[in-house]
């Protein structure tokens, strides 16, 4: 949490004896009380000092005096829970106000005013609509499903976006709500014959010979301002089309995936280009067929399925029922644990932030960092382990006795000539830690570069 609430909460529920003072102007406070926090001899005059004033303070104003004292006004708060309390304060739809949150805004007045007015508004035609996101498949209860009513599509490994046609302009935006048009030139312009009032969700993929190329060359458009013919000839994209969201101008997201996918299908008839294409729709009759399409997934290039009611609206957020994501096993390797760094927030005081590495010959070669996988009894077990066993700290960073052995999962590879080993991965965890494994008898580097030829 907020450690100044946290402190001016303390302080409410166990007041300090009151020291009445005249109120002072918030200028005085910052240009007279404040700094003489900077000018006492020691901490405990320091201490004395702040209680003194928290004393003084009734609890709002204590919490004003601890935001100032520690540097920031801003209270940290995830985008769901925003959503959840200004519906609950406004009575306006938790749909509509993500809706009205997404792209660029600047945060007045009349936007405040704009943003929780229960009548409609007009948006900027940059205006995205919240991404709807799959869910993790429960093969159990799948199973017990009508498979007539979904359908299945390849999960691929790119950057998630919605592609908008709007006064004659095209605006491309990640899932992370970055503008990114500028990147992507290819795309813009197989957009610009599109009618306005046209919205598409997909997916943005380097692609070469009807094949899908890595995540790491997609990486080399990212970031700039300006792409050149060079990178764009090296690392060519293609838009694969989820889904439609807007057409002629109409907002179809509660229309079934079934209706918007056949709209879908006639604009990129009537308006083809290189690159763009949709997404295939695969069918399945039983589950087994379902688990034989995951299994050849990476043959595809893909990660997995998303698999997707027929009938679905197209939703706000992470709902469960509608879509599914059947991800496949995830590669894994036995690394050694060689370094260990503390986490942050909650975690702050913990070793959790770890760096591990496979053998080359005798040497062991730093090969991916993680910092999830391992449960509260784990990690408080290997924090007391790292403590114990240190040899070496360089700033922040402990160097451990290189004795405890992790499987370390991830979900691609690719040439890096950034890191030692000369890879990079993608999105590794901690899947186990293999206490029954000496460290002598963990993965080699060689044995990671076999494994990065699925991934060429």
């Amino acid at each position: 949490g907020d450690s100044a609430e946290v402190i001016a909460l303390l302080l409410r529920d166990t007041p300090l004896p009151r020291q009445p003072q005249a109120p002072l102007p918030l200028h005085q406070w910052m240009e007279e009380v404040i700094p003489r926090a900077k000018v006492v001899a020691t901490d405990e005059e320091r201490r004395d000092l702040i209680v003194s004033w928290w004393a003084a303070l009734d609890n709002t104003e204590i919490f004003v005096l601890n935001k100032i004292l520690t540097g920031a006004f801003r209270v940290g708060a995830s985008e769901k829970l925003v959503i959840k309390g200004l519906s609950a304060a406004t009575g306006v739809a938790e749909a509509v106000l993500a809706h009205r949150l997404m792209g660029d805004f600047t945060p007045t007045v009349e936007f405040y005013q704009s943003l929780t007015s229960p009548a409609a508004t007009q948006n900027s035609p940059s205006q995205p609509y919240p991404f709807f996101l799959a869910t993790a498949l429960d093969e159990e209860k799948f199973q017990t499903e009508d498979f007539s009513r979904w359908q299945a599509e390849w999960k691929w490994d790119g950057i998630r976006a919605q592609v908008i046609k709007r006064a004659d302009q095209v605006f491309i935006w990640s899932r992370g709500e970055d503008l990114v048009t500028p990147q992507f030139p290819e795309v813009e312009a197989a957009l610009a014959t599109w009618p306005n009032g046209t919205v598409m969700d997909g997916e943005i993929l380097c692609w070469q010979a009807g094949q899908p190329l890595s995540f790491n060359h997609l990486q080399k458009r990212l970031g700039r301002k300006q792409v050149s013919a060079k990178v764009m000839a090296a690392n060519p994209v293609h838009f694969i089309a989820y889904d439609l969201l807007e057409h002629q101008g109409e907002d179809i997201r509660t229309k079934p995936l079934g209706d918007r996918k056949q709209l879908l299908a006639d604009l990129l008839t009537a308006y083809p280009h290189p690159h763009l294409h949709p997404s295939v729709s695969l069918t399945f009759n039983a589950f087994e067929e379902l688990t034989t399409l995951r299994a050849v997934a990476r043959q595809h290039g893909a990660e997995g399925l998303v698999v997707k009611a027929i009938d679905s609206p197209y939703l706000v957020g992470r709902k469960r029922g509608y879509w599914w994501k059947y991800k496949v096993d995830p590669m894994s390797l036995d690394a050694v644990l060689i370094y260990a760094q503390a986490g942050s927030g909650k975690r702050a005081n913990l070793f959790t932030d770890y760096t591990f590495a496979l053998w080359q010959g005798d040497t062991l070669v730093p090969f991916a960092k993680a910092y999830s996988g391992l449960d509260n009894a784990e990690i408080d077990e290997l924090d007391k382990w790292i403590r114990r066993h240190t040899t070496e700290r360089f700033g922040p960073v402990r160097s451990v006795e290189p004795v405890q052995v992790f499987e370390i999962g991830f979900e691609g590879m690719a040439e890096s000539t950034r890191h030692k080993s000369g890879i990079s991965v993608r999105f590794p965890r901690i899947l186990r830690w293999r206490k029954d494994k000496p460290a002598a008898e963990a993965d080699t580097l060689a044995s990671a570069k076999q494994l990065l030829s699925v991934f060429r």
